[in-house]
């Protein structure tokens, strides 16, 4: 069912790296963001694959996780992710940043969602330095990268939790590392 691949699609920090991504794989991911709904219809994202090792490595560092987790630098040394997604927004375009980075989520959580079917996770990364991005990877200029989605086969345990009475909505680890996520009940979300 749909809701429970939801609940299987969370932004993992931890990955298995002997668990690697062919280019295929990465298409296949990517194919399935042709079917989403986009502004106006213009279809104005381009997609930047990046799996193998060397340039993986070479995204690592361009990259800033769990930045609500001061105590954790995450992911932990030899846990990195194995390939990554840049999305880039085409600036010919014309489109306005309201329009297109509605797209840029659509079309993220379907490369997760695609993922977490075929039994691995990932995570949204935004806190990059496009300029930077597009430099190492040769990104052409006319293509803003505007959102980066890390890919690997997950290897840490993430729990939904309600929120609790204090209404603090921060993500938090325990003791173990096990990753809790706390998330809003229906009727606090629904307006009436």
């Amino acid at each position: 069912m749909l809701k429970d691949l939801l609940k299987k699609s969370r932004s993992y920090r931890s990955f298995d790296e002997s668990v690697t991504f062919t280019e295929e794989q990465l298409k296949e991911f990517v194919d399935h963001v042709r079917y989403a709904p986009s502004s106006i219809n213009r279809q104005t994202l381009r997609y930047r694959l990046i799996f193998e090792p060397d340039e993986v490595r070479e995204m690592r560092p361009l990259t800033t996780w769990a930045i609500a987790l001061k105590d954790y630098r995450l992911p932990p040394e030899g846990h990195h992710a194995t390939a990554f997604i840049v999305i880039c927004q085409d600036t010919e375009s014309r489109l306005r940043p309201e329009n297109y980075m509605k797209d840029v989520g659509i079309c993220a959580q379907m490369i997760l969602l695609a993922a977490a079917e075929a039994g691995y996770g990932g995570c949204m990364i935004g806190s990059f330095r496009p300029d930077r991005v597009a430099a190492a990877f040769h990104i052409p200029e006319r293509y803003a990268p505007t959102l980066v989605v890390a890919l690997g086969k997950p290897d840490e345990e993430i729990t939904l939790v309600p929120v609790g009475e204090d209404g603090d909505i921060r993500y938090y680890r325990d003791e173990n590392g096990h990753h809790f996520v706390p998330k809003r009940s229906l009727e606090e979300i629904l307006i009436k």
